[in-house]
């Protein structure tokens, strides 16, 4: 299946051995839903992702005007480099 991608504005936490880092980036996203899980969506990042974006526990993501938040339950690489993160809203 394709994914539709949009312009966003990604802000994504880290947690470090120094405390939480947060992180923005400019990136274009496709949300997908989760068959098994209505409550969770998944965030396709398109190539080229931040190289930490993958140890990220909490992510906000501002696209076509919604802001969307939650904190990151798993990741998975794609196979074009981009990254998919699934999601369980606050």
């Amino acid at each position: 299946m394709d994914i539709l991608y949009h312009p966003a504005r990604l802000d994504y936490g880290l947690t470090t051995f120094f405390g939480q880092i947060s992180k923005t980036v400019d990136c274009e996203v496709g949300l997908e839903t989760v068959a098994d899980d209505p409550y969770r969506f998944t965030l396709c990042v398109k190539a080229p992702v931040p190289e930490d974006l993958d140890q990220a526990k909490i992510v906000v993501v501002k696209v076509d005007g919604r802001t969307l938040q939650g904190s990151v339950r798993e990741t998975e690489r794609m196979e074009d480099a981009g990254l998919k993160l699934q999601v369980e809203p606050d």
